[in-house]
């Protein structure tokens, strides 16, 4: 359903607060700001996709339908467990194991009754380019690095300079703790995702050799039961983090270990939270982080005041702290560059080691790379033929594969596009 017409006089009782910003300029309003009906007709068929409905989504998805948004989607590829329901209030207990988009969608649309809300369950990788040009903002509430690089690659792929209309609006929303950030991209003219990647840099592994004998911290007994004694005991058997009684069993592990250690601290939900690598959220944080994202998703669609330039950071763990600035677009970004960007290497580092530190590197972070040059194949990760053909480069040096200063190209199946790296060796 789309509409073409504002909503009913009567049915707009419920956005007065939200009329004296739309019926009236103000300081800052755009040039082109027209108030009253045409902006809240603009509003109100704005088709807007929502990614992800878990906490963050949950809050988003509530406060666009009060926002006076009425063509909402959303797409989410999980199903809702006991665990979700202390923050994510959209759901209850008798909607364990129902698709989180679909019973999402239903709750708002019982409460906001002019608000439409079409939901899809499965992965936004699923989608294609026509599906998601038909949205005129889109906005993310997603707990993975690697979904936002992949919807950032595929919205700055789809740009057309010819088109505005192929222009897309990315906010995306991210929340750690009692920390989160609400950022604002135009593909192709701010700076994108992968330009900011750095700022999310991978967490430190912890040596194997602190796990196999002398831990520290109720993590490392956990990390030990995960890595060591699962394969000692249950190589056979596929870990399913999922399982209960695979969790079940890496606690009584992790806790035996514990006291053998006088290590305090391992619990269940510990146990959980590290094997499936859970940060835990804070109800507070999604809600001041949603209530952000919509601002700009608001401010976007009616021209009413300036949207974010482009990055807000904050962080509530010690008391109420915001920061806002302006991330400045890499010309050596992957993305929405068109220089290769530059990674110092050691030259006698194995290939195998450089590949290894692709998933480590702030800057990369690809974990199934495939590699090339110019003239030559160094390493493909599929097809099987092709990956043991090239296996032997893996025990071979840098400086033996390739020269100071040379560009590769590297692919990732979790990702559209191709990276490219200019290689300096370390003098």
């Amino acid at each position: 359903m789309v509409l073409s017409q504002p909503s009913h006089p009567h049915s707009r009782r419920r956005y007065q607060y939200l009329d004296k910003f739309l019926n009236r300029p103000g300081p800052s309003t755009d040039p082109d700001f027209v108030p009253g009906a045409p902006t809240i007709s603009n509003l109100e068929t704005s088709k807007v996709l929502v990614i992800g409905a878990g906490g963050l989504g949950c809050e988003i998805l509530k406060n666009l339908a009060m926002s006076g948004f009425r063509d909402i989607h959303v797409i989410d590829m999980d199903t809702i467990d006991v665990s979700n329901l202390n923050r994510q209030f959209l759901f209850r207990k008798d909607d364990v194991g129902k698709s989180k988009a679909q019973v999402a969608a239903a709750s708002v649309m019982k409460r906001c009754k002019t608000v439409k809300i079409t939901h899809f369950n499965g992965k936004i990788q699923d989608k294609d380019e026509d599906f998601y040009m038909q949205f005129k903002i889109i906005i993310c509430g997603l707990d993975s690095i690697e979904a936002r690089r992949w919807i950032n690659a595929t919205l700055v792929s789809m740009v057309d300079m010819e088109n505005p209309e192929s222009l897309k609006p990315l906010v995306d929303g991210g929340t750690e703790g009692f920390k989160g950030q609400a950022r604002v991209i135009l593909p192709t003219l701010t700076s994108c995702i992968e330009c900011q990647l750095d700022m999310h840099a991978p967490r430190a592994a912890v040596p194997l050799c602190t796990l196999a004998t002398i831990p520290r911290q109720p993590e490392h007994c956990i990390e030990w039961a995960k890595i060591i004694a699962w394969e000692e005991h249950r190589k056979d058997i596929v870990l399913d983090t999922d399982d209960p009684e695979h969790i079940t069993w890496l606690y009584e592990k992790s806790l035996s270990r514990a006291k053998d250690f006088d290590i305090p601290g391992v619990t269940y939900q510990l146990t959980q939270g590290v094997v499936k690598n859970i940060i835990p959220a804070i109800a507070s944080t999604n809600a001041i982080i949603a209530a952000a994202c919509c601002n700009e998703a608001f401010k976007i669609a009616t021209s009413c005041n300036p949207y974010l330039t482009n990055y807000m950071m904050y962080t509530g763990d010690d008391s109420i702290y915001t920061y806002t600035f302006e991330h400045e677009q890499k010309p050596d970004c992957p993305v929405c560059g068109n220089l290769a960007k530059t990674i110092t290497v050691n030259p006698n580092h194995t290939l195998q080691q450089f590949i290894e530190s692709l998933g480590e590197r702030p800057e990369a972070q690809l974990k199934k790379p495939t590699l090339r040059t110019e003239s030559t194949s160094l390493y493909f990760q599929s097809p099987p033929s092709l990956e043991a053909q090239t296996r032997p480069n893996l025990l071979k040096k840098l400086r033996d594969l390739i020269s100071d200063g040379e560009e590769i190209g590297v692919s990732d199946p979790a990702f559209t596009i191709d990276f490219k790296f200019k290689l300096v060796f370390q003098t």
